[in-house]
């Protein structure tokens, strides 16, 4: 399995077991507009926009239109950075209770992978410019 493949799978698997354990943790307590729901709504409700986000980033990370995969997985790293990024910028509210080694593991290593992803992908289309780019014999 090629590098890039496996940095793409490894941050969808962390992101999903981050998103379990952003069920147990009551995520949606920070979240706009879910916060403001009742409870029961909230949390059903966050549990059922994870079908769509999902099934939105299988379909296009797996697309079989090879642009529209490497640039959705392009975005998805993109998005693991962000939002580890906005978990950062949480860590101090009240409601954040993501602060065991697990939560930080899967949310920050999720960012990681993101950040490994970009720079992989960097790498390889650089050598594959200059692959194409070299003179013709």
């Amino acid at each position: 399995m090629p590098i890039k493949n496996l940095l793409f799978n490894l941050g969808l698997a962390t992101l999903s077991t981050h998103e379990l354990d952003a069920v147990t943790q009551s995520e949606w307590h920070l979240l706009y507009i879910l916060n403001s729901l009742p409870e029961q709504i909230a949390a059903t409700s966050f549990v059922a926009i994870h079908v769509p986000f999902f099934a939105i980033i299988f379909w296009l990370g797996f697309n079989e239109n090879t642009r529209v995969k490497e640039w959705s997985r392009i975005v998805f790293a993109i998005f693991l950075i962000v939002h580890a990024g906005l978990h950062k910028a949480l860590e101090n509210h009240p409601l954040y209770t993501f602060n065991s080694p697990l939560s930080q593991g899967l949310i920050f290593g999720a960012g990681l992978l993101g950040l490994l992803y970009l720079i992989v992908t960097y790498i390889s289309n650089s050598r594959n410019s200059n692959y194409d780019n070299r003179p013709q014999m």
